[in-house]
């Protein structure tokens, strides 16, 4: 099996999939940390690497293809990325959302404590995050529509969505740990 992970920034992707990684065992892959790599090596911050993609499509062409030979050569990782579920489709889609001040708020929270994230220059407020968010929700669109006339924020394409909004990352890990096993052992019959 297969899960990949996609969702509004700051819904917790990231915890949730290495949490579940780590509790089945299984690789973790992290698309965004691979653009974030590449965005550095170009002297560039996710937010210039973004608007450079609009009209540059190698600069989600290559985490892309990355992520399609994985679900064409491997099987029980967990994957995160936005368009995972495009690339992967027989992977278990799951859709983390959040109340877009919370997201912005917990990315801020995030980056006073450890700020390797590589996300955009000037981020001194929740509200400069918030505002930063929405641009990036706005480049994504205008990226995935232009290159491959995917809406990876439509719920439609996910087998599970889940708002996070309120909960803690123990329930919201508790919550997607027992649809998965579910599906793993329906899997097994």
């Amino acid at each position: 099996m297969i899960i990949s992970f996609s969702g509004a920034p700051g819904s917790g992707k990231s915890t949730i999939a290495q949490m579940l990684a780590d509790k089945l065992a299984w690789p973790r892959y992290y698309i965004g940390g691979l653009r974030r790599e590449a965005a550095k090596k170009r002297g560039l911050t996710l937010a210039e690497y973004n608007r450079l993609g609009e009209s540059d499509p190698a600069t989600d062409r290559e985490a892309d293809d990355y992520a399609q030979q994985l679900g064409r050569e491997t099987d029980n990782f967990v994957i995160e990325g936005r368009t995972c579920w495009h690339f992967i489709p027989q992977s278990f889609k799951i859709y983390l959302d959040v109340d877009q001040e919370v997201g912005a708020k917990r990315i801020f929270g995030s980056l006073q404590r450890k700020n390797n994230r590589n996300e955009a220059d000037n981020l001194t407020s929740w509200q400069d995050v918030l505002a930063n968010n929405k641009e990036r929700i706005a480049s994504d669109d205008r990226r995935y529509r232009k290159y491959y006339k995917i809406d990876v924020y439509n719920r439609k394409n996910y087998d599970c969505y889940l708002d996070t909004t309120d909960l803690t990352p123990e329930q919201v890990f508790q919550s997607v740990y027992e649809i998965i096993n579910a599906n793993l052992d329906n899997k097994k019959n």
